[in-house]
This record gives structure tokens, C-alpha cells and sequence, in this order.
């Protein structure tokens, strides 16, 4: 990181973004943890493909609350700071309306979604694929790991080949993850029917 990068991290004040997000505390994931590491993890990710845009971090740190917050006060968001009402309407980009499906979610995102949103769209679901190998409903990896390469592929081609590579990396390594976890199944269910013999 330059150091020009270090002082406009410094300078982002991301902790009144982080405290806001602790509410999330405790708010589980189907992949283990909780939503406020997810919502970290997502932060990292960007800081890590070198994206010091103020705005995107924030919005970065709190790009669920809106979604699994239902009863969330939105006003506790926009009245941080001054970027504080754009950081409210780039996590309202990303977070999925009641009315959709998810499929229409992603177009809408990939079709009418700014520059800002498909980036923290894709570093999202970068978190969300790593976060797989701890999920044990092979149905459910197949499916996210199907829809990330139909829908998500497109969204970081647009944006970042280095963070699509890496999606390229995450949806091979869960399509292994699965057919490993398909083979010990059977193996075991093999073993279990020789017992019967």
C-alpha cells in the first residue's frame, strides 16, 4: 500500500461505519460466523484489491444492515457524517428489494448497478465463496457456486479481471469441495451397507 493509500485509509473514518455494523452481532450465516465479520471481510477484500474509495468502504462495512436489519432506522445511517447519504444509497444498490428474485437482483445490479456497487457486489460474493468450504448442504454450494459463475462471472468481468480470477479460483475449488464430499459419502455409505453382509 503507498502511502498515499495509508493516509486516505486513515483519513476514511471508518469507525462510526464499524459500530453501526455491530448490530449485526450475532446475526448468523449459513456458512459459519456472523454477519459482522461478513460485512469486515468484505471491507478487507476491497482494501486487499487496493479500492481506498471512502465511500465503498463504508458502504462495504454496512452493505447488509439494510437487508437483514429489518426494522433498521435508516436515518442512523445517513446522519454519520457527510458522505453518509451516499454511502446509504450505494448499500441500497446493493441490497436486494422484497420484490425480487434473487436471478432479477444480480441483473438489475449487472445491467443498471454504478461502477461502486458491481465492486462491492464482487468483493461480496468473494467473501460469500470462501465462506462455502465451512458449509456442509451440498445442494446449497452447487447452487451458489452455479449462480456465482452465471450471474456474478459477468459483474467482475466488467470491473476487475484480478477479483474475477479469483472467483474463477473459489467456484473451482467448491466444485472439488463438492465431488470430494460426494465420494467420502458414498464410500461411507458403501461401508455401511457391507456391515449389513
Amino acid at each position: 500500500m503507498t502511502t498515499e493509500e495509508m493516509n486516505r485509509l486513515r483519513e476514511a473514518r471508518l469507525a462510526p461505519y464499524i459500530q453501526l455494523a455491530t448490530n449485526l452481532i450475532g446475526k448468523s450465516r449459513s456458512g459459519g460466523g456472523n454477519m459482522f465479520r461478513h460485512q469486515l471481510d468484505t471491507m478487507a477484500i476491497l482494501v486487499d484489491y487496493g479500492y481506498i474509495d471512502p465511500i465503498l468502504l463504508k458502504a462495504s462495512i454496512v452493505h447488509d444492515i439494510l437487508e437483514d436489519l429489518p426494522d433498521f432506522n435508516h436515518n442512523l445511517l445517513i446522519s454519520i457524517d457527510f458522505e453518509s447519504h451516499q454511502v446509504y444509497e450505494l448499500v441500497q444498490e446493493v441490497t436486494r428489494r422484497s420484490d425480487e428474485t434473487k436471478p432479477e437482483f444480480l441483473v438489475r445490479i449487472h445491467d443498471y448497478g454504478s461502477h461502486n456497487a458491481k465492486i462491492l457486489k464482487v468483493a461480496d460474493r468473494i467473501s460469500n465463496m470462501i465462506s462455502l468450504g465451512f458449509v456442509n448442504q451440498m445442494e446449497f454450494v452447487i447452487r451458489y457456486t452455479d449462480e456465482t459463475e452465471r450471474y456474478i462471472f459477468p459483474i467482475a468481468q466488467m470491473v476487475n479481471g484480478h477479483m474475477l480470477f479469483e472467483l474463477q479460483t473459489l467456484v473451482e475449488s467448491r466444485r472439488r469441495y463438492v465431488q470430494d464430499f460426494e465420494k467420502i459419502k458414498s464410500k461411507e455409505m458403501y461401508i455401511d451397507s457391507t456391515n449389513f453382509i
